[in-house]
């Protein structure tokens, strides 16, 4: 089942950790690929140093600004897309940035919306894609997706099942050593 919007607007970490086992599903074309997020990182408004939000609403973090359950796509090093997924109430810039996914779903049962039917994913395990870069080029999400609305959309959501993953592992977000003591957090989840 789509996540609902109100699986998003709640506690940004909460919903880092909440996303953990959920799926990434993304329509190119007439294929479905469903992969499973295996990793989170939590970034908490304009107080953390390491969130793009800190340094107020600029055209590049507007998204991050806007309701929840929208995508905030932006471009790093002028080559490589982050997907992340917008949190809490509108006027809260938070946001959940995905790093990892695993394309893992033989048999899983996904709805695509598209043609409001069921089908069933015959991909078997094709591989991990670890960071954020990656599963953005694999998945063909690029800045047209930021603003995506992951609640409507029929070409990338959020799936959820009931099953919760049974151990989460944190640790500090990577690449914000420049956050002060926001660097220290331990906001990056996974599985």
């Amino acid at each position: 089942m789509k996540l609902k919007r109100i699986f998003f607007n709640r506690n940004t970490v909460t919903v880092a950790k909440d996303l953990l086992g959920k799926y990434l599903v993304r329509r190119v074309g007439k294929k479905i690929i469903a992969a499973k997020i295996t990793e989170t990182e939590a970034y908490c408004g304009r107080n953390d140093l390491a969130c793009h939000a800190s340094k107020g609403l600029t055209e590049r973090t507007k998204v991050m600004f806007g309701p929840p359950g929208h995508a905030y796509v932006y471009l790093i090093y002028g080559m490589y897309h982050c997907l992340n997924i917008v949190t809490r109430e509108e006027g809260h810039p938070e946001a959940v940035l995905i790093r990892s996914v695993e394309l893992q779903n033989y048999g899983l049962r996904i709805t695509d919306y598209k043609k409001n039917t069921q089908c069933v994913m015959r991909n078997r395990t094709m591989g991990n894609l670890n960071g954020p870069g990656k599963l953005c080029r694999k998945l063909k999400i690029d800045k047209k997706f930021n603003g995506a609305d992951l609640c409507k959309s029929r070409e990338i959501w959020i799936e959820g099942f009931k099953e919760k993953p049974s151990k989460i592992k944190k640790g500090k977000r990577i690449g914000v050593d420049y956050a002060g003591k926001w660097k220290d957090k331990l906001w990056r989840f996974s599985l």
